[in-house]
């Protein structure tokens, strides 16, 4: 995908949060970079400054931790979303989590470096206040929602709900990660997808 697509493609999805008119777009544009990340190659590392925040163009990305040797999925994303070490990007602490490119995916990127920039300067400085802060709302909704699923509902009852709401995850992501994603063993998760298809004949 060449470049000015890709921006088309972002300046739509930025519609959602802030309109920029095409003086400030030629601003903005000028601290956006972008990379491209191989399948299995990391965008965030445990125990390393996590300085940017990426657009995910094309591709995709797994969100997990690492405890006891044993990797443990916690969230995806996918085209059209945001992806960083949110933590570790506001404070410019070491992340505690890993970010994978689960496929090759392509990113546009705003540093941290280029976001403090851009909040000092007086034509984008309220627009990009504004888009920080309803990104972040938008990714606290989604924390919470995920905390309430543990909490109030069971294994199945989460699977059938990534079946209403998530089928690109089920369609994109390999079994395993889908299991620990939902809390589970490979086993539990097709004996939940065996009883679900019982129900369905």
């Amino acid at each position: 995908m060449d470049t000015s697509k890709a921006l088309e493609i972002f300046r739509q999805q930025l519609e959602k949060y802030v309109t920029f008119n095409e003086a400030e777009w030629i601003i903005f544009i000028q601290h956006l970079s972008f990379q491209s990340l191989k399948k299995k190659k990391h965008f965030a590392e445990y125990g390393k400054v996590c300085s940017d925040i990426g657009f995910i163009v094309s591709g995709s990305v797994r969100y997990y931790v690492v405890k006891d040797g044993e990797e443990i999925t916690g969230y995806f994303s996918f085209e059209n979303e945001y992806t960083s070490s949110y933590k570790s990007y506001l404070t410019q602490e070491p992340a505690v989590n890993y970010i994978q490119a689960l496929e090759d995916t392509l990113l546009i990127i705003i540093s941290h470096k280029n976001m403090q920039l851009m909040l000092n300067n007086p034509m984008l400085a309220y627009k990009m206040e504004r888009f920080g802060r309803l990104v972040a709302e938008h990714y606290l909704i989604c924390y919470e929602d995920r905390m309430s699923s543990f909490i109030n509902k069971t294994p199945e009852e989460r699977y059938i709900e990534l079946l209403e709401n998530g089928k690109e995850v089920l369609q994109r992501m390999p079994q395993h990660y889908i299991a620990n994603f939902l809390g589970i063993t490979p086993v539990s998760l097709s004996r939940i997808r065996r009883r679900i298809l019982e129900v369905a004949r």
